[in-house]
């Protein structure tokens, strides 16, 4: 019995330093992504050549998945990388909407369509519904706009004028800005990653 007790004791204390470290990645996520709501950013998505790892454009440039990708370096995580590495060795499960034959490092991350294939493969998958209880902050939205046009931004943790929906950081034109854009648009992801999972 008392070998019993310590495996179940043992696997429980296991299970809850990994909630919480994810919880915590996701607190530092959440205070990262607003962070960057205080740097001015202009909406821009001109091709950079960057370096790698660890690249960025411009400081003062961005579009909406520059935000993601800004957010999560903060935290320690470069997703320049772990998107090479992952397309690199499933480059046929990608999109091909850009008529690529390869990988590129300068972009590939900074698409939004590679973002969501790569935190459905490496992240967790999450209901795509309008009920603000399905969310928490440091999830990551990508929405459908129309016109063949994606976008994504990260929950966080304040809520709009109503005190119904979470509020989002993500930048759609006027730079990286918190807004209560939820359920605006067509939501078509709804992802929560806090590292790489082998």
């Amino acid at each position: 019995m008392a070998i019993r007790y310590s495996s179940v004791l043992g696997i429980f204390l296991a299970l809850s330093l990994t909630l919480f470290a994810q919880s915590s990645f996701r607190d530092r996520l959440v205070t990262a992504a607003i962070s960057l709501t205080e740097q001015q950013v202009t909406y821009n998505g001109t091709y950079y050549t960057i370096p790698y790892p660890n690249g960025d454009v411009p400081a003062g440039v961005g579009v909406c998945t520059d935000v993601i990708i800004r957010a999560y370096r903060k935290c320690g995580i470069d997703l320049q990388r772990e998107v090479h590495e992952d397309m690199v060795a499933n480059f046929s499960i990608y999109p091909k909407t850009w008529g690529l034959k390869s990988t590129d490092t300068n972009i590939d991350h900074r698409r939004v369509p590679n973002l969501m294939k790569f935190f459905s493969r490496k992240g967790s998958e999450k209901p795509k519904t309008e009920n603000n209880a399905d969310y928490v902050p440091g999830d990551i939205v990508a929405w459908d706009l129309g016109a063949g046009l994606t976008h994504i931004g990260l929950v966080v943790n304040k809520k709009g004028p109503d005190g119904n929906r979470w509020l989002v950081v993500h930048n759609i034109g006027r730079g990286q800005e918190i807004s209560d854009c939820l359920f605006q648009y067509k939501v078509i992801g709804h992802y929560s990653y806090t590292g790489s999972k082998n």
